[in-house]
């Protein structure tokens, strides 16, 4: 089972039907490739072994006939995959009959087009409102990060059919956890992509619910943009996962390395991983200091040295990097993040801070990550002084690296008349935090504030009514039942969910931990359209560009 918001749900939801259970003796089930990484995500061949599915096949693949057997075909509600399951029964059959699960509206015309052709075989077909993928306990994707480019592209042909698409996958995970969320944006005069997708999901969520809204809104959904916090993707974070996703070749959420016999292995950094979940939040000191706690604590366990063994392996090639680089480039950053010092004298000559950083041998995208905080902390630089900076990082071929942020929103070329406001921040001095961790996520301001009730209505207006049991901070009423439990106390309380377009950074998905853990009564989710790492956001960004360009190809691991 996986864990959203604190709610567990059953792979046995996804792959059975309460009232057809006498119906699954040896099963087949068919799925395409969106499902099979949801299903991986939620369970394991064993869990569908118990529910006595014995073979998993691709929907997209040629496959023999089995007429003996039954198919559960659980698929996206797309015109591919419709034809593709229709060609399983027309002109032959190849199954003995097929229980269909969307996870999706399905539209009436591919519906029809089913009843057409294959009528007779189906025995079920439901749509399970689940078409997201759960990252992890409080994160969800929409699994797209073509979306950002759909979205952010000048000349994008499919911007609409990709808004859309996101609001009905957001529509899903308010069904999934039960929840009719009022809905906010945040408002912004240069970008309508908030507002547009706040109309769009208030009226999907609205159709889903017509029949029945009875009690059910008590959460919050906020939609944010991307370029709303610029800053924070691009930083060099020092809490374990968002170092590790930064610095070293994690992909597909697998980490390889040499062990000491110098042979290749690789693990999953997911929530199986215990040990992961315990240390992926905190600063990279402390987790050093953690590992080498366990490790005197149990010098002659076995069973459990692998896993040590990995994060003992992971850590230590942060370091490694943190040791060559990284170190002296944090400070610079965090001054331009923050605009102030570690004593908090404020930075009066950005340029100053920056200039260091230029005239080191560091790579190409780690001066473009400290040019561009560069130019947030002065709300856009002039179009001469830009040139300058483009010459230093010798990126005058690929400039789009800086100016194509503009179509986020975000102010690079400034006149030197004008004067942009800053957002005001939250005052955490009094927080304890490293001298290098400075800076915090703008959404975690956001969360905190929406949980107190206290974000500003003309900065983030209605698209729907908000909803009057919401009571982020915990005040709870009378009516409210008690309930002992932790877990059962957070539900008592309110949920926040909050989905930035265009990708979320590590940092700001362990704010979502952190507010959570600090707040009890809310629980507060995060998504969006998929997870960004600092290069794999510049390589985006460059690629909003209006003709085909080439992929950027420096890779500043080779260069660390």
């Amino acid at each position: 089972p996986f864990k959203i918001g604190f709610q567990t749900l059953s792979p046995k939801k996804v792959i059975k039907d309460k009232q057809s259970t006498h119906l699954f003796c040896s099963q087949i089930l068919i799925l395409d490739p969106f499902t099979t990484k949801l299903l991986s995500s939620c369970c394991k061949m064993s869990d569908l072994m118990s529910e006595k599915i014995t073979i998993v096949e691709d929907l997209y693949k040629s496959r023999e006939p089995v007429l003996e057997m039954k198919a559960i075909y659980f698929m996206s509600p797309t015109s591919k995959c419709v034809d593709a399951f229709i060609a399983d029964f027309k002109p032959k059959p190849k199954y003995k009959a097929a229980y269909v699960y969307f996870t999706d509206y399905c539209p009436d015309e591919l519906f029809n087009k089913m009843k057409l052709y294959c009528a007779k075989y189906i025995r079920v077909c439901k749509e399970i409102n689940m078409s997201f993928m759960p990252q992890e306990a409080q994160v969800f994707t929409c699994d797209n990060p073509g979306a950002f480019k759909s979205i952010y592209s000048p000349n994008s042909p499919d911007k609409k059919a990709t808004m859309d698409t996101l609001a009905d996958q957001l529509v899903t995970l308010c069904a999934t956890l039960d929840e009719y969320p009022g809905v906010r944006y945040k408002k912004d005069s240069n970008m309508e992509n908030a507002k547009i997708l706040a109309e769009l999901v208030d009226a999907k969520l609205a159709k889903h619910y017509e029949m029945d809204d009875s009690g059910k809104k008590k959460a919050q959904l906020l939609i944010v943009e991307r370029g709303f916090d610029p800053v924070s993707p691009i930083l060099h974070e020092l809490t374990y996962q968002a170092m590790a996703y930064d610095l070293i070749d994690v992909q597909n959420d697998t980490y390889k390395y040499k062990s000491k016999d110098g042979s290749e292995k690789q693990a999953q950094l997911n929530e199986d991983d215990m040990l992961w979940v315990k240390l992926r939040h905190k600063h990279i000191a402390e987790v050093s200091d953690n590992l080498a706690q366990m490790m005197k604590k149990m010098p002659s366990f076995r069973k459990q040295l692998t896993e040590k063994t990995v994060h003992l392996q992971l850590a230590e090639d942060c370091m490694q990097h943190f040791s060559n680089n990284v170190e002296r480039l944090c400070k610079a950053e965090q001054d331009l993040a923050v605009g102030s010092d570690v004593e908090g004298v404020k930075v009066k000559d950005p340029m100053r801070t920056l200039l260091p950083v230029l005239l080191h041998p560091y790579s190409t995208y780690d001066k473009i990550r400290a040019v561009l905080l560069y130019i947030f902390s002065l709300n856009g630089t002039t179009d001469e002084n830009l040139s300058k900076l483009i010459q230093h990082v010798k990126i005058e071929d690929d400039r789009e690296f800086i100016l194509n942020w503009k179509e986020l929103g975000v102010p690079i070329i400034t006149s030197p008349s004008f004067f942009s406001r800053k957002p005001t921040r939250r005052d955490r001095s009094q927080e304890q935090t490293y001298n290098l961790s400075r800076w915090t996520p703008v959404i975690k301001d956001v969360m905190e504030d929406a949980v107190e009730n206290k974000l500003d209505t003309r900065e983030w207006p209605h698209q729907s009514e908000c909803p009057a049991a919401w009571n982020g901070s915990g005040a709870v009423s009378a009516r409210q039942k008690h309930k002992p439990s932790a877990q059962d106390e957070r539900r008592s309380g309110s949920r926040l969910i909050i989905f930035v377009i265009g990708g979320i950074s590590y940092s700001e998905m362990r704010c979502a931990y952190e507010v959570t853990q600090a707040v009890k009564s809310c629980e507060v989710i995060i998504g969006s359209s998929h997870i960004l790492t600092p290069t794999s956001l510049l390589n985006d960004i460059k690629a909003l560009s209006k003709g085909p360009m080439e992929t950027f190809t420096i890779d500043e691991r080779s260069n660390a």
